[in-house]
């Protein structure tokens, strides 16, 4: 089975087990991609943070200023994507711009250059040159950035319209060949990565198709891929590691889901409630996550945190505490918990 028909498989599997019709799914997918998109760039935050900076307005603590607003702007600017994906918006250099802005609000740099100043926050285009990384390599000249942009653009909106809905592999297709091309014009000073990720799911939101999340830890793996696919000019080979890390995701929600459901003993339905994308081991590690900002945290509000079932949420402290990973200091009603070591 070849990588097209491995993805199709599972997104059938995807389908049939109902798993994008849960409680919040697409919440807290959005929130995993946003998460790994920022934490690519740098950030330290984690999903659960990030859920309740989004959802509460709970800063997490021990986080820079510079890392939550990096994570809310790039919420902003995909809920401004996520809107232009279902009106089904021409791709333009001003929608570019505005997006960028959104992305780039905070801290909005500014730069002086030989040509005039350029504002990162109202989303202007580069009037400088920017490296590639090591070995002396640079992306293309400032001058051609408005060119190849609209050029870009015109291609999207060409492929877009003459693409059908139906085709889910052209669809994928389109979306990494966008998010290649737009990393590598590199129009903005900064913010390039995050918005060629959230172009290439802008474009899948508006087929309809699950969102591809490239995980921080294969951050090696995947830039490694862009400079092969630029050094060779042979688009296939980025094609083929986004379709590798799009199984590779798929595979693991599936699996997840699967274990939830049977953790819970009961059969695949749509109104389950539980969060996809959250197996045994991650919902242990968001607990403890939990348990850090709040240690007086009840199993209810872990429960309703995770939006899992009580009784999910009793058997993940449980399963902590058995693990040695918790305990309970006082009483039941009184104490509070310690969390002893991370995960």
């Amino acid at each position: 089975m070849n990588r097209e028909q491995k993805t199709l498989a599972l997104l059938t599997q995807f389908k049939e087990l109902g798993i994008d019709k849960q409680i919040d799914y697409d919440k807290f997918y959005l929130y995993s991609i946003i998460t790994h998109s920022t934490a690519i760039e740098g950030s330290t935050i984690t999903e659960i943070e990030n859920q309740l900076l989004f959802d509460e307005g709970i800063s997490a603590e021990g986080r820079s200023m510079t890392e939550q607003l990096m994570n809310l702007d790039l919420k902003a600017a995909y809920e401004q994507s996520i809107a232009f994906a279902k009106s089904h918006s021409d791709i333009t250099v001003e929608m570019l711009k505005k997006l960028s802005s959104i992305v780039l609000k905070n801290p909005g740099t500014t730069y002086q250059t030989a040509l005039g100043e350029l504002s990162s926050a109202n989303g202007d285009l580069r009037l400088l040159n920017v490296t590639a990384g090591t070995g002396g390599r640079s992306y293309m000249n400032y001058s051609k950035v408005p060119t190849k942009l609209a050029e870009l653009c015109e291609n999207i909106n060409q492929r877009r319209k003459a693409l059908s809905k139906a085709n889910t592999i052209e669809c994928y297709k389109l979306s990494f060949d966008v998010h290649f091309h737009l990393v590598t014009i590199h129009p903005w000073a900064d913010g390039n990565g995050r918005m060629s990720r959230l172009l290439m799911n802008q474009l899948q939101f508006e087929y309809g198709i699950i969102p591809t999340n490239i995980n921080k830890d294969r951050k090696a793996e995947y830039i490694e891929a862009l400079i092969a696919t630029r050094e060779n000019d042979d688009i296939e080979l980025f094609r083929n590691f986004m379709f590798d890390e799009h199984i590779r995701n798929l595979e693991q929600v599936i699996h997840n889901y699967q274990v939830s459901i049977e953790d819970e003993g009961l059969e695949p339905r749509a109104d389950v409630g539980i969060n996809v994308g959250t197996n045994v081991g991650i919902n242990e590690q968001r607990t403890l996550e939990l348990i850090r900002i709040n240690n007086r945290i009840t199993a209810k509000e872990v429960a309703e945190s995770l939006s899992v079932s009580l009784r999910q949420g009793e058997r993940i402290m449980a399963t902590l505490k058995e693990k040695g990973l918790i305990e309970r200091i006082g009483p039941n009603k009184s104490g509070y918990w310690e969390v002893k070591k991370w995960i």
